[in-house]
């Protein structure tokens, strides 16, 4: 079974410890961890031993957690401010003109961060993921949308990469040491979500004033709500480790199938977590198409039905507890040209148990998020191929050149209001980078048991 489901996170003691960066686990955070003699402590570039089968085998549920998110985030607000508009007039009460004005809640000003992290830990998840044995973010996303709201990127950073982790407050008191090299997946069991936020803050440069963690139960609820979720399979998928089997075609993926999906590693490109990737923006690109779609926007019932799924699988930064946040959020990313919403793989090299940031790529990754530049990438798909069967995209309408006309009056008084903001994106950066736009149509490229 792949390395890549182990368990391998360690919470260290409360007490401030010396800052000194190292690559091996000392005695003294063995004898402090707050983990169990049994839990397995946190490895630096290192192979940890193996989680029981059935702890394992659900290990990989994780990698479904974030992709939920991205879009669950702007449902909930497309899905009260939707909801409002479908009420029918109401009834005049004579107390409510003592009422102030009511508030308009509008797009957040300028741009946004969000963090978004897809937890294994199985608290409130029911008994039906195994037995715990860790909490490690086994996905985790960063939402960046654009000051003019005309662009968004969604990246992923790869469970197994290798990354410095600063020092890390502990909820509790004291501080957590600084390590300087670890798996980004270790962050959230070793120091809450506030670590995994400062880490990936310091990888990127960026300032993330939001995030959010995902439970288990928040996929089947989501693709249970919209009605499931339209995936495009290239070649047959055999996974048995997550009772995966799909043919070539389209499956229309809701539940557990969607979750199974989404869990599939075995059964896609070349096994890896890397293609993993791949085939969650199949499911992410698909899953976003179809919550922007009429079908969606105007049916009252679906869109109340997403809006509780996503909250009610969701932990939340300080930050994101107030609705009106959450609303002024989702209306920066609504009107957002599905081509413009990109979905980025970090750029990764391997290295010895795992992969590591390749610096030229990444950097330029985090120049163009810095200078808040729309993304243009010029890699492939990371492991998705094209669907055959996408809608055509229409050609623009050729444009006549106009007859002439008698030229306007002058304006006496010009206006002196400014233009309005436009939606369209400034030239894009290209990047070689790995991963596809939302208005992309793609299709999993499969893997049978023959070649695992």
């Amino acid at each position: 079974m792949s390395r890549g489901f182990e368990s391998h996170a360690l919470r260290t003691t409360t007490t401030r410890q010396p800052t000194t960066e190292r690559n091996c686990v000392s005695d003294d955070l063995r004898h402090h961890s707050r983990r169990s003699a049994k839990t397995p402590g946190v490895a630096r570039h290192g192979r940890l031993k193996r989680s029981s089968a059935t702890a394992t085998a659900f290990k990989a549920l994780a990698a479904a957690m974030a992709v939920v998110f991205v879009a669950g985030l702007s449902v909930v607000g497309i899905a009260g401010l939707s909801l409002a508009s479908a009420v029918s007039p109401g009834v005049t009460l004579e107390n409510e003109k003592t009422l102030g004005a009511i508030p308009q809640i509008g797009a957040i000003d300028g741009g946004a961060n969000v963090l978004l992290v897809g937890s294994d830990s199985r608290e409130g998840q029911g008994d039906g993921y195994g037995e715990e044995s860790g909490d490690l973010n086994d996905v985790t996303m960063l939402l960046h949308i654009a000051q003019d709201h005309s662009s968004a990127s969604v990246i992923s950073f790869p469970r197994d990469m290798f990354v410095p982790i600063p020092e890390c407050p502990d909820p509790n008191g004291g501080t957590f040491d600084a390590m300087s090299s670890q798996k980004i997946n270790t962050t959230l069991g070793y120091g809450g979500l506030a670590c995994t936020v400062l880490t990936v803050e310091q990888l990127t440069g960026l300032s993330i004033p939001f995030a959010a963690e995902v439970q288990f139960n928040g996929v089947i609820a989501m693709s249970d709500a919209v009605g499931g979720v339209p995936v495009c399979v290239a070649e047959r998928i055999e996974d048995d480790h997550t009772d995966t089997y799909l043919d070539p075609g389209e499956h229309t993926l809701s539940g557990l199938a969607a979750l199974q999906f989404l869990r599939t590693r075995h059964g896609v490109g070349d096994g890896s977590d890397l293609t993993r990737i791949s085939n969650q923006q199949v499911f992410l690109s698909s899953l976003v198409r179809t919550i922007k779609s009429a079908d969606t926007l105007t049916n009252p019932v679906k869109l109340y039905s997403l809006a509780k799924a996503a909250l009610s699988n969701m932990k939340l930064s300080n930050s994101l507890q107030n609705m009106d946040t959450m609303v002024s959020i989702a209306m920066a990313l609504k009107d957002i040209d599905l081509n413009n919403v990109v979905f980025v793989q970090y750029p990764t090299g391997s290295t010895e148990g795992g992969v590591e940031p390749l610096e030229e790529p990444a950097a330029a990754l985090n120049a163009a998020l810095l200078a808040d530049q729309p993304i243009a990438l010029t890699g492939d798909t990371g492991g998705s191929v094209a669907d055959p069967n996408a809608p055509a995209t229409e050609e623009p309408a050729a444009t006549e050149e106009p007859e002439a006309t008698e030229e306007p009056a002058a304006d006496p008084e010009p206006s002196t209001e400014a233009p309005a903001p436009t939606k369209t994106p400034t030239t894009k950066t290209e990047l070689d980078a790995k991963g596809q736009t939302a208005g992309q149509y793609t299709c999993s490229s499969g893997r049978t048991l023959d070649d695992q």
